[in-house]
């Protein structure tokens, strides 16, 4: 056995030392003086030189592999591996979860829908829900939370969440209603039900009575799945538990990527704390705001975080395919048991840090701006308040951004787990106000190169760069080791009704 140190063992060991007094001798009352020491440490190590050294390594793997580094591509597999192997080095335990996208959709002859005697007209009152899959279903019709007669204006949340699938019996087929959440949103909470087909139809105001060819981007569920016309969805409703045969004749080739998920050795497993990034870009380009920089952010901290012997389970998590959809995070969440759930106490996300135009926005959690999605789950105003905090102790302005589910919050905030997290900007323009606080230009777009191939290296602010790590920092180091101001899983809220899902694309 070698008993030599080095200076770099030593100081680990210092380190370790400083965090785990307190834990010994501060009674409880007092534990927010471990949270304020590791996060102080924690913002010292995670340095924006090492964060931009990640950010050329994405760009060198881009420019290595077709110029991005995208869903499905040699370039994210080397985003992939390049990601896990820092953290199985630093001595994470580092999980690749397999998550499925479309690679390839094709229909071979129209699809098929009938109800005893009647037969509907293809590609007239209803088409085939691309991208489903191939499927010839014959069972009883059921509705799903119907709004019928329809309101006046938009209102159905048939659908919506997986409650309202309760009394619903596995392999009927699932009857929706179009409304105010996602399709795909409808697409795989019938999935998760057992239905063995899938119609959903128009939801029946004046402007909302025919179907047309829809895509809805996504693969959601393994069942052949329609779109119709009002009145097809509204005579099936009129005789629930009719005899339908669905049928659709398609070719879905699925593609298969890799989240990358690194957690602590040590932390109470009872208490989980998730830090998240996407890592996939766009094909048009390298994606080095969108999103390397909250991954490269991420990534630094978790290589620092190695030292620290925290009180609660941290988990990190570089989503794959979430420009096509939020998909690594959704399916993540989807696969996750009730008990799972509940042990992550919250979900910090962070997608596009450094704008070049950049706004320091942070997740409206208590929907103070009162504008766009509601409130997330309890504990998202306290996430909110606590980044707050550190911007405000610098004396940097922040201002709300809205739940508007374009990135990997989403999942986590529909099932009641509570989330925030920064961002600086995307297509959006900065105005007049903006530009006072932080800076930059004044009708022009926080990142002129989003989804675009000068999402370079070039293309992102060092400035906000280097703050947002150390606020990435200072927040997975705070509840690593206290979350006191965190709300119990057995006392969040319910999933919200018609909760935002939808990809920044």
């Amino acid at each position: 056995m070698n008993l030599r140190f080095g200076k770099s063992a030593i100081r680990t060991v210092a380190l370790v030392t400083a965090l785990a007094l307190p834990f010994a001798f501060t009674p409880p009352a007092n534990a927010g003086i471990v949270d304020e020491a590791a996060a102080k440490l924690l913002v010292k190590k995670v340095k924006g030189t090492n964060v931009s050294k990640h950010l050329e390594a994405f760009q060198a793997i881009a420019t290595a592999n077709g110029g991005n580094r995208a869903a499905g591509t040699p370039g994210y597999e080397a985003s992939r591996d390049y990601v896990a192997g820092k953290l199985r080095k630093a001595g994470y335990k580092v999980t690749l979860q397999p998550i499925n996208f479309v690679e390839s959709w094709s229909e071979n002859t129209p699809p098929t829908l009938t109800a005893g005697a009647k037969t509907y007209v293809p590609n007239q009152d209803f088409y085939t829900f691309q991208p489903s899959p191939a499927g010839d279903v014959t069972a009883p019709v059921q509705g799903v939370d119907l709004t019928l007669p329809p309101t006046p204006v938009s209102s159905s949340t048939s659908g919506c969440e997986q409650s309202d699938f309760e009394g619903f019996q596995a392999g009927n087929i699932a009857l929706i209603q179009r409304g105010t959440c996602p399709f795909a949103n409808k697409v795989r909470n019938a999935g998760i039900a057992g239905a063995g087909g899938i119609i959903v139809f128009n939801e029946g105001q004046p402007d909302r009575t025919e179907a047309n060819p829809l895509d809805i981007g996504e693969w959601r569920a393994a069942i052949p799945m329609v779109y119709a016309d009002f009145f097809v969805g509204n005579e099936l409703a009129a005789t629930p538990g009719t005899s339908v045969r669905l049928k659709v004749d398609s070719a879905l080739v699925l593609g298969t990527d890799d989240n990358v998920i690194a957690e602590t050795r040590s932390g109470d497993p009872r208490n989980v704390v998730m830090v998240g990034a996407h890592l996939d870009s766009v094909p048009a380009g390298p994606g080095i705001n969108d999103n390397a920089s909250g991954s490269a952010a991420i990534l630094e901290t978790a290589l620092q975080l190695k030292h620290f012997p925290v009180k609660n389970k941290v988990r990190f998590a570089f989503w794959a395919a979430e420009e096509i959809g939020l998909l690594g995070s959704d399916q993540y969440v989807e696969k996750l048991s009730q008990a799972e759930r509940d042990r992550i106490r919250l979900y910090l996300n962070f997608d596009m840090v450094a704008s070049p135009n950049y706004a320091y926005m942070l997740y409206d959690g208590d929907d103070s701006d009162a504008t766009g999605a509601a409130a997330g789950p309890p504990g998202s105003a306290q996430i909110e308040q606590q980044l707050a905090a550190f911007f405000g102790k610098r004396d940097l302005p922040t201002i709300g951004t809205d739940f508007d589910g374009r990135s990997d919050y989403g999942p986590f905030i529909a099932i009641g787990i509570p989330s925030g997290g920064i961002f600086t900007g995307a297509e959006g323009v900065k105005t007049a106000e903006e530009a006072a606080l932080f800076g930059g230009t004044a009708g022009a777009a926080y990142d002129a190169c989003y989804h675009q191939a000068c999402d370079t290296i070039t293309n992102v602010n060092a400035t906000a760069l280097d703050v947002n790590s150390d606020a990435i920092a200072d927040s997975t180091a705070r509840y690593a080791f206290n979350l006191r101001a965190i709300p119990d899983r057995a006392d969040a809220a319910p999933a919200r009704k018609g909760a935002p899902a939808g990809a920044r694309s």
